[in-house]
């Protein structure tokens, strides 16, 4: 049975997890300390029962999958030579190059970084073996949004992105694969809708599910851009557009009304109220 670690108990931690334990994967969840690992754990298990409950699993295959996620607190006592490691951690630069280099004396066969727009070169840095490194950037909610960006860096071997394509089908999902570039390819144009959309609720164009609803009436989207965002975090968006900013320029610069929403604390479903209220 393949096995793999994925690191970071946070919400695409625990998707990234449901979707490798629903597919027949060993799966060890990691974080910060014992009780943090269990704590993600049964989130994962918690996100089974509702896949459950929905019909999207049966019982069989619900009660399979809880029993294949193991919680670990120190990645020091990962088992070394694992088929993949996926570090999910929070979308810090630093924080993940980390991460991965700590990651990486474990021998994974494939290492890679769930990032939604961090350079895979910049991540690479303090790789010894950066040839068996790529991007997997999964989408928010993983169990239910069926694709996966696969980032070629400059280093990647040939080798290291036909096992990771060949991960995600197995996963029951399909790549997008682009080369390394600042915001890849659909966060660059994920971002630049989402931060028209909050500047077209700052100028008082529209209310936000006026704006949402032209964009999946109108162009089939299944969910507005501002859902979207209060779905991912708003407090992810900012740091995104920042980043992007700082690389394309003014045209990835976060609106003021963005900038005011994160600092009041409203960061959308996962404090309760963003654009929308959230139960």
């Amino acid at each position: 049975m393949p096995q793999v670690a994925v690191i970071g108990g946070g919400t695409m931690g625990v998707g990234i997890a449901h979707r490798f334990g629903a597919a027949g994967w060993d799966v060890t969840l990691l974080d910060v300390d014992d009780e943090a690992a269990a704590a993600a754990v049964d989130r994962v298990h918690a996100s089974y029962d509702r896949a459950r409950e929905r019909g999207k699993l049966s019982e069989e295959a619900a009660l399979a999958a809880r029993s294949r996620i193991s919680p670990l607190g120190s990645l020091a006592t990962l088992d070394p030579g694992i088929d993949l490691i996926v570090e999910s951690v929070f979308e810090d630069e630093i924080l993940k190059r980390s991460v991965l280099a700590e990651a990486e004396r474990r021998e994974p066969v494939v290492l890679a970084s769930n990032t939604s727009g961090i350079s895979i070169d910049a991540l690479a840095t303090d790789l010894a073996s950066p040839e068996r490194f790529a991007g997997m950037h999964f989408f928010n909610p993983v169990w239910a949004i069926h694709l996966v960006e696969v980032i070629r860096g400059a280093a990647t071997s040939a080798a290291t992105l036909e096992t990771i394509q060949s991960v995600v089908t197995d996963l029951g999902m399909e790549s997008a694969v682009v080369n390394d570039a600042p915001g890849f390819a659909s966060t660059r144009l994920g971002i630049t809708l989402g931060l028209e959309a909050i500047r077209m609720v700052e100028d008082g164009v529209a209310a936000p599910e006026d704006i949402d609803r032209a964009m999946e009436l109108g162009y089939r989207h299944p969910m507005g851009p501002l859902r979207t965002g209060d779905l991912v975090g708003l407090d992810v968006r900012l740091a995104i557009a920042e980043h992007l900013s700082a690389v394309y320029g003014a045209r990835f610069a976060p609106p003021q009304l963005l900038r005011d929403m994160v600092q009041d604390g409203k960061l959308g479903k996962k404090t309760g109220k963003g654009f929308y209220t959230w139960e």
